[in-house]
């Protein structure tokens, strides 16, 4: 199968189109991102039912930028709009294929469970910090306060 180039104009509708979708950051100066390529190539023949895709870092700055993207080549998954995998460096083929066999036997559900989850925890978080800042403030105004008296 072949790759698809990614723009951030494509970006989204491709993850979120496709249940698994492996992307390439490369550019087309990176001796890595040469070497690589074949086995990429090889992999999207593999995997029919994976989408294969390849952002150029060098046409597409503001898409790596977006992913903090500081060493190429770096390989992501996401399956279920979820980046399971990210990693700088060129992945052998029994790597690469290890991490689409692990991202396929995840249990997604679990893993939206958990995602819905930490998002409620880090709400309860703010909204506690929020809470807390106001009742810790008091006191430290007093303390102030305090001083201040002694001193006048």
């Amino acid at each position: 199968m072949a790759t698809v180039e990614l723009t951030k104009d494509n970006f989204e509708e491709v993850v979120t189109a496709n249940d698994v979708v492996v992307v390439d950051f490369w550019a087309p100066w990176c001796g890595p991102c040469k070497g690589f390529a074949p086995v990429y190539e090889a992999a999207s023949d593999k995997y029919p039912d994976v989408v294969f895709a390849k952002v150029n870092t060098d046409e597409q700055q503001e898409l790596a930028g977006h992913f903090a993207i500081r060493s190429i080549p770096t390989i992501t998954l996401f399956r279920e709009k979820v980046m399971l995998f990210s990693q700088a460096g060129a992945l052998p083929a029994a790597g690469l294929e290890s991490v689409i066999e692990q991202a396929r036997a995840l249990d997604m559900k679990k893993v939206h469970e958990e995602i819905s989850a930490q998002e409620k925890e880090l709400a309860s978080e703010h909204t506690d910090t929020a809470s807390h800042d106001n009742v810790t403030a008091a006191p430290e105004t007093e303390k102030a306060t305090e001083g201040k008296e002694r001193t006048g």
